[in-house]
């Protein structure tokens, strides 16, 4: 539990005797420990100055330190639940992680196209892609178990890769033409 100090005795006084920069500097200190806003410090530290003062000619301070630390440590939090405040209501982020519909459309359209290009392939070619591209199987085990050169096992995989890409490529400006 953290201990109070006595901060304000109620007393009448005029404004204490004080080194108000050494009080402004040691209060701009704590200040700049407790945020990363360096636009504020200097507002804090003013307001709090400000309310010292104040507080002086009504009261003697007993510890013009705890006082200040405490009015800015207030201010500190006034700041932050106003900037909150703030910041909530007007960065309301409607948007959405889905992609856009014609970015889905011309997905499943693009999907079709390679779809009807595997179904299109010689069954060899269609297997040895699948084998090597989807199932990840090496060149070198597809040659073993479909009894191939790895050379042939090799360009069935580019021959495959060209045709999909021709098939893209064609699904791409068949879809620009429609627009």
């Amino acid at each position: 539990m953290p201990v109070s100090l006595p901060q304000i005795d109620d007393r009448e006084s005029d404004v204490p005797d004080q080194d108000w920069e050494t009080v402004a500097a040691t209060l701009a200190r704590y200040v700049r420990a407790r945020t990363s806003r360096h636009d504020l410090v200097e507002d804090v530290v003013q307001e709090t100055l400000a309310r010292l003062v104040q507080q002086g000619r009504q009261q003697k301070l007993v510890s013009v330190y705890a006082l200040g630390f405490r009015i800015a440590a207030n201010l500190l939090v006034d700041h932050h639940r106003r900037d909150r405040h703030y910041s909530t209501e007007t960065e309301i982020d409607h948007a959405s992680d889905a992609p856009l519909p014609d970015r889905v459309i011309a997905g499943r359209q693009e999907l079709a196209a390679l779809t009807a290009a595997l179904d299109a392939m010689p069954p060899l070619r269609r297997d040895v892609f699948i084998r090597r591209r989807l199932q990840g199987q090496s060149c070198a085990s597809i040659a073993r178990d479909l009894a191939l050169n790895l050379k042939a096992v090799e360009k069935h995989i580019t021959r495959g890769l060209a045709d999909l890409h021709r098939a893209v490529i064609l699904a791409n400006d068949a879809g620009n033409d429609g627009r």
